[in-house]
């Protein structure tokens, strides 16, 4: 008997183990491949994500495997520095092979105890009052009291929920892949330029020695289930560029789509959506992992909550009420970028238009807060701007706030050093830090580093704290 079964081990299936993990939730990740794949495609861990990787302790070492970019040019690929002071203290892109961030949190979560099955998947389940019935694909079966489905876009936990999956198909299509080339660099750079004038979708690029990352639009929808081929590669970049490069020893070939879609509820009784299996959109700006990952601290301590025995009743419900909002932003945003990197007239007419308001400080900012994610508030009611919002790493007299958020466990920070966390104590840690460089008097923080109250006064905390972390323990 598990307490969560978890469907995939990706980085958001991963990192929600890990989260449940650290309040002793018995775990059980399910992924269906036996071996890491076999392309090593870049990705990109966002502002907002790196912060969380810094809650859980997890930067470091994520740090020595990824390269620092500058946080600019995420919308629509249009060239901008980043706006100054933006409200983090990890305000930079960090560039990571994918199979290194997954291999890095499956470890981290098998680190904590979770136990991760390879090569096994999820072929059915039925759920009743108790918990989980969950079938594999050999016949096994096996018991929880949650399944969250983290198995990707087309995810068959939510295909056997019946939970429906609306939004645009693929009306496009991209290949990408890292390949060498047979002409000199300087050539390619004379034609990449001359193309990206009129078609920002195209991209071709130096990846490593002798290596290049080859980005192609490609008209109309193929079996995405099977990768692409080198000659596809040549095909298209003839059509387009007039030349294939003499592309060769390609390191791997892929294909993406523009498909946009929305799961209609991300929770159905003891079964729960997260990641691509809740939501997809093309991967302009960058934002599919980082959405992924965030669903996964987000849900985490929620679901713990609820199996340990002190959430509030309504706290599961706020995963889906507080999640699925962003992500339809983010769709949204996709969806515009998608079309300001049309070749068409009026697109570009747009693009153009959008570039010269990007000189504007508080537009830059504000589409950089949207991509990174640091622009997220949750509807926590009225108050103060802060609440609802995350807090940045600030300095405090333990070292550094994020420090103190390792064990994913709630936060109040008291500057008036008069405020106590009571009862609750055994989910809430407390500091007294008159010399925080704050703001507000007080805070309380949930363990996704949310701030969940702000003031001064013990009681409307008490009922804030019975709000987010149920009743007292005495």
């Amino acid at each position: 008997m598990f307490d969560v079964i978890i469907s995939g081990c990706g980085p958001t299936g991963a990192m929600l183990a890990a989260e449940l993990r650290l309040h002793d939730v018995r775990v059980l990740v399910l992924e269906q491949e036996t071996e890491p794949v076999s392309f090593v495609r870049i990705v990109g861990l966002h502002i907002r994500s790196i912060e969380l990787m810094a809650m859980r302790g997890l930067l470091e070492r994520i740090l020595e495997r990824g390269r620092q970019r500058p946080a600019a040019g995420f919308f629509a690929a249009i060239d901008k520095p980043a706006p100054e002071g933006l409200d983090s203290a990890y305000a930079y892109l960090l560039g990571i092979p994918q199979p290194v961030i997954v291999h890095l949190l499956e470890e981290h979560a098998i680190a904590l105890g979770a136990q991760v099955r390879h090569g096994c998947a999820v072929a059915g389940f039925a759920q009743d009052d108790e918990g989980v019935t969950v079938e594999l694909a050999d016949g096994e079966q096996l018991r929880s009291r949650y399944l969250v489905g983290c198995d990707g876009g087309r995810s068959t936990v939510r295909k056997l929920l019946g939970v429906g999956f609306p939004g645009e198909p693929s009306r496009t299509e991209t290949l990408m892949g890292e390949m060498e080339v047979g002409v000199p660099q300087e050539e390619i750079a004379a034609k990449v330029a001359e193309i990206r004038e009129t078609d920002r979708r195209f991209s071709f690029g130096p990846a490593g020695v002798g290596v290049y990352r080859v980005v192609i639009p490609k008209a109309g929808v193929s079996d995405r289930a099977e990768p692409p081929t080198l000659e596809d590669f040549k095909q298209q970049l003839r059509t387009i560029a007039g030349t294939d490069f003499g592309v060769h020893s390609p390191r791997w070939l892929s294909r993406f789509g523009d498909a946009t879609r929305l799961a209609e509820r991300y929770r159905l009784g003891r079964v729960l959506l997260a990641g691509d299996a809740a939501h997809i959109h093309p991967p302009i700006g960058g934002q599919g992992l980082n959405l992924g990952v965030q669903d996964a601290f987000n849900l985490g301590w929620k679901l713990a909550a609820q199996i340990r025995g002190w959430a509030p009743e309504t706290l599961l419900d706020t995963y889906q009420a507080e999640r699925r909002p962003v992500a339809e932003d983010v769709l949204d945003n996709t969806r515009a970028q998608m079309e300001l990197l049309s070749p068409e007239p009026g697109p570009q007419a747009v693009r153009r238009l959008l570039t010269e308001l990007m000189d504007f400080d508080e537009v830059n900012r504000h589409l950089i807060e949207k991509i990174t994610a640091i622009g997220i508030r949750y509807d926590f009611g009225a108050g103060p701007d802060l609440l609802g919002r995350r807090l940045r790493d600030i300095d405090v007299k333990q070292g550094h706030l994020y420090g103190l958020l390792h064990r994913g466990r709630g936060l109040l920070l008291d500057r008036t050093e008069r405020l106590t966390v009571g009862g609750w104590s055994d989910r809430v840690d407390y500091l007294a830090d008159p010399t925080a460089v704050l703001g507000v008097p007080c805070v309380l923080l949930r363990p996704d580093g949310h701030v969940a109250w702000v003031g001064d006064d013990q009681q409307d905390l008490d009922d804030h704290l019975s709000r987010w972390f149920g009743k007292p323990a005495n």
